[in-house]
């Protein structure tokens, strides 16, 4: 979740010379620069991310999928969830993002490095793209021009997205299972059709086989392509805060973390309505859990509209609001610390 990681590649800059996790004032160490520490720092991101997030994960996935009678809003949700199913009810499906995230934030994390190296080698080395990308256009009658050793903000949106396309392949199987979990609602266990996720995922195994635990790939490739304004702005709010602040660099990397975060969300919130109506309407078949509704998921998306009308594009938008920042700042801030705390 990081842009600054790759900072120790791509942006060399004298003024922070002490920076060991952005490499800032060391261009010769970009050479030498592994990719395991993306990997590794990865796992503790998610864990951080879990640990905060989940709770309001749990109120966003329920108010996105249930009937508008069903909940008042983000704290009727809350409390009922709280006083029908106890706090645990919160974390029911944490398990799978909790084994997930670890290895899906280190994919993504990874690599996200390996996507910004490749692209500032092998595209934006060129001075002809360079020429075109919007930081140089915008700074061309500056005393300082924009230079071959930064990669631009273009080029850390792009690498976001293809990150976030090569972590789907993980992520699509791990929110299915989640998301089917999380609108469990029967505090009875004996009552609730998964005991938990193996049980949850043998049972669609067994019906659907694989394509049915990948049920909404499509969804979580169209979801994760606006990671392009998350990683996009990460690196804008992150130039200027190290530039027009004194902040620490967990300091910087904490603010740029959420307030990316919440860029984000801001822009793919629709989708991911959309993905999770998707992911948690009935297989049908052996599973007996009812009758399947959307083929694809742009049948979801036009039932919500349907529905709802724009309305149903934003619900359970607070909830996944207010659990941005924390959750993903300190994901961001764990991931850094890890980053400067390893050797190379």
């Amino acid at each position: 979740m990081s842009a600054t990681v790759d900072s120790a590649v791509v942006n060399p800059d004298t003024k922070n010379g002490s920076n060991e996790a952005l490499g800032q004032g060391q261009p010769g160490r970009s050479i030498k620069h592994k990719n395991y520490k993306g990997f590794v720092a990865g796992v503790f991101s998610g864990i951080a991310k879990l640990s905060v997030g989940h709770p309001f994960d749990t109120i966003k996935v329920r108010l996105q999928t249930s009937e508008k009678a069903q909940f008042k809003g983000p704290l009727d949700c809350l409390l009922k969830t709280v006083r029908n199913e106890g706090a645990r009810g919160l974390y029911k499906g944490a398990t799978p993002p909790l084994v997930g995230w670890m290895f899906m934030d280190s994919l993504m994390l990874g690599s996200l490095t390996f996507y910004r190296r490749v692209l500032h080698e092998n595209l934006f080395s060129n001075p002809a793209v360079r020429a075109i990308t919007p930081q140089n256009i915008r700074n061309s009658g500056a005393a300082v021009s924009y230079t071959a050793e930064k990669l631009p903000t273009v080029g850390h949106a792009i690498a976001g997205v293809m990150a976030g396309w090569t972590v789907s392949f993980i992520a699509a199987p791990v929110e299915h299972i989640k998301a089917r979990l999380q609108i469990q609602y029967a505090a009875d266990k004996s009552k609730r059709l998964y005991s938990g996720p193996i049980d949850c995922s043998k049972k669609i195994f067994r019906s659907h086989g694989i394509r049915g635990l990948y049920h909404g790939l499509s969804a979580t490739l169209l979801f994760r392509s606006f990671f392009f304004f998350w990683w996009g702005s990460y690196d804008v709010f992150t130039r200027l805060l190290t530039q027009h602040t004194a902040l620490s660099t967990p300091a910087v990397n904490f603010w740029a973390g959420g307030l990316s975060a919440q860029v984000f969300w801001i822009t793919s919130y629709p989708s991911d309505v959309v993905k999770q109506r998707y992911m948690t309407d009935p297989l049908g078949g052996g599973l007996g859990d009812g009758e399947r509704r959307f083929r694809r998921w742009r049948d979801a998306a036009r039932e919500v509209w349907r529905r709802d009308g724009w309305r149903g594009y934003w619900r359970g938008f607070v909830p996944c609001f207010l659990r941005a920042f924390p959750a993903n700042a300190m994901a961001l801030v764990a991931f850094e610390g890890v980053m400067r705390a390893l050797p190379e």
